[in-house]
């Protein structure tokens, strides 16, 4: 039997056994897992900054052409590489100012570009309006990267599924099929389809989307494998369930946090595949414009008209950028210790 301490000898004060009056109940609401995703989300800024720009830049090149009357393809050589000019605004890089011969000059005055005529990214060795031209070419590389991306959910989530499920030797027979294509170097099969195809977006999109769907295959596969060892998989299993039934239950909205954040890393990787394409000259064709196409006519003249690659290149860099920090913000939302 322990022996009684006074309380200046302890370093715990005997309060009460009674514990009636305290009370048990759990205060504060419960949150769902995704909206503690949300949480951890939201209160990421460079993830949150990112998004918002992202944003800012989709909606600016789907709306922008509604509020920018210009065609884009029109020509005017007249009006030939014409530096950026922001109405009257005598602002350095946008008051129309150019070098020619070692003397500034107004390029304006001495093209006669009509009073009250400015080009706010200026024109290219066709007269073309730069501005005009940027905002279809980027909305032109963006829906090639989603629609890449879609069918990169398309092809490589069921196939992921079905390998991870099916039996060894399925399994066996569909990863040498992925190997067989992922052993061929992306630009040659790219180059390969463009031969076959008649050269255009679709062309593109099906080039891009040919080999994009494996990695979103293989890594849909190895959380199948991880999944179908829980208990409720193996319940389902035991009650009966078809394959079908449990991927569509169980299996897909465990599976969504990986395909979001990896349909959020395959949008730049297209967006910058096809801008690469357009570069080198088997993409986009003319007059057509993206990113890429832009940056290839940019770079002829880059030593002395620098803006004409420069506006396009920082565009896609935007782009590329905060579509990464986005997914990386996404994934430490979704799996707060993947770091």
């Amino acid at each position: 039997m322990s022996q009684y301490l006074p309380p200046e000898e302890t370093e715990f004060q005997y309060v009460s056994n009674d514990l009636s009056n305290i009370p048990q109940e759990v205060s504060g609401a419960s949150r769902t897992y995704f909206q503690d995703v949300k949480r951890r989300f939201v209160h990421n800024k460079v993830a949150m900054v990112s998004f918002f720009l992202l944003i800012l830049i989709v909606l600016i090149a789907f709306v922008g052409p509604f509020f920018v009357p210009t065609d884009p393809n029109t020509q005017n050589v007249l009006f030939a590489n014409l530096p950026p000019k922001l109405g009257n605004l005598n602002i350095p890089g946008l008051n129309g100012m150019q070098t020619v011969g070692g003397k500034t000059i107004n390029a304006y005055q001495a093209a006669h570009v009509p009073h009250g005529t400015y080009y706010l990214f200026g024109t290219d060795y066709l007269g073309r309006d730069l501005f005009a031209r940027i905002l279809y070419g980027t909305r032109l590389s963006i829906i090639v990267a989603i629609v890449a991306t879609l069918l990169d959910l398309l092809i490589g989530v069921p196939y992921g599924i079905i390998s991870g499920l099916a039996s060894e030797r399925v399994d066996t027979f569909l990863q040498r099929v992925i190997e067989i294509i992922s052993s061929v170097p992306d630009l040659i099969v790219v180059i390969l389809l463009l031969i076959v195809l008649k050269p255009g977006l679709t062309s593109i999109i099906i080039a891009i989307a040919f080999t994009g769907w494996i990695t979103m295959a293989r890594l849909i596969r190895a959380q199948v494998f991880k999944l179908k060892q829980n208990e409720y998989v193996l319940a389902s299993e035991t009650l009966g369930e078809s394959k079908w039934k449990i991927s569509i239950r169980h299996l897909l909205p465990n599976l969504s946090s990986t395909i979001i954040i990896q349909t959020m890393f395959s949008i730049p990787t297209a967006i910058f595949f096809e801008a690469f394409l357009s570069f080198i000259g088997i993409g986009i064709p003319a007059p057509s414009a993206s990113l890429g196409t832009l940056m290839n006519d940019g770079q002829k003249a880059f030593h002395f008209l620098p803006y004409q690659m420069w506006i396009p290149a920082i565009i896609l860099s935007l782009i590329m950028i905060t579509t990464n920090l986005l997914g990386d913000g996404m994934r430490d939302a979704f799996d707060p210790q993947s770091d």
